[in-house]
């Protein structure tokens, strides 16, 4: 992952940690206070609420535990690989695309960040500018050229 993701998912842990769990554990704390557990809706989904904060921490903890962290701004080339901004022209309506290759836990395609696993950016690993690649979409096959690679 990069950088910028394994930051985020620490982010997103130390407000799971500090903020959400305290505040399940008080609402769970006064539901308890509410009388016959069994019929008590609040308190199912103040610990419905806990089950899922706990697991998303352990989660998190296990993916920052194994992560590979790419610094970007140390990579340079033109070769497309992990890390690179691609600017993409489809071949056929002429529409510009602009992605950054990420990790999967950090993808997110309306910020234009894709994961490596992705098949577009499957087909851009290792090509450079000037190149045609084509993509199995939806729709059927589509062909984008690389008119840049660079890293930021």
């Amino acid at each position: 992952m990069t950088a910028e993701g394994y930051q985020a998912l620490d982010a997103e842990l130390k407000r799971l940690k500090t903020q959400e769990r305290p505040t399940i554990i008080a609402a769970i704390t006064e539901a308890r206070g509410h009388g016959d557990l069994s019929e008590n809706a609040e308190y199912h989904a103040a610990k419905e609420r806990q089950a899922f904060i706990e697991t998303r921490v352990a989660e998190i903890e296990d993916r920052i535990a194994r992560a590979q962290v790419i610094d970007v701004s140390k990579l340079s080339g033109k070769q497309v690989k992990f890390g690179a901004t691609v600017n993409l022209v489809d071949e056929d309506t002429g529409e510009k695309a602009k992605y950054k290759i990420v990790g999967e836990d950090e993808s997110d395609v309306r910020a234009g960040k894709i994961s490596v696993t992705s098949p577009i950016a499957r087909a851009l690993i290792g090509k450079e500018e000037g190149d045609v690649i084509e993509v199995m979409a939806p729709g059927g096959p589509k062909s984008y050229e690389i008119t840049k690679v660079k890293y930021l």
